[in-house]
């Protein structure tokens, strides 16, 4: 564990939207937002991308990794799996690139596309910060 926690920063297209907030501020209910925060606190910004050493994520190749967290015994009964797209950006950054709730479509094709569109992401923030 570093010294200093990562930070995190999401990221950024050409036109200043940052998707991955976006996401989590409109489509996360407020429980889901709460959880994932102190998650991301906890968790991903203790460790970095050394969170894929624990059960709360996965490597994906190619400078890419999967941070997941699994909610359950939601006052309305659902569940939660978040899955969050997240490149280790240089020395104790953590750049979030997306993510979606795998619960709400499970379905390989749709988590596939995430992973794209996290990739694509990844590409371009790369061209950009050369």
């Amino acid at each position: 564990m570093p010294d200093q926690p990562f930070a995190v920063e999401f990221y950024e297209d050409e036109s200043g939207d940052k998707p991955a907030l976006r996401w989590i501020r409109d489509e996360l209910t407020v429980r889901q937002r709460r959880a994932l925060g102190y998650a991301m606190q906890r968790l991903l910004q203790r460790y970095g991308a050394g969170v894929c050493g624990t059960e709360f994520g996965r490597q994906l190749g190619g400078g890419l990794f999967e941070f997941r967290l699994r909610l359950t015994a939601q006052r309305d009964g659902g569940t939660a799996l978040l899955r969050v797209y997240c490149h280790s950006s240089g020395p104790g950054v953590i750049l979030v690139l997306g993510g979606y709730d795998k619960a709400t479509s499970p379905g390989r094709r749709r988590q596939a596309a995430e992973i794209a569109t996290a990739r694509r992401r990844l590409g371009d923030h790369r061209r950009r910060h050369a």
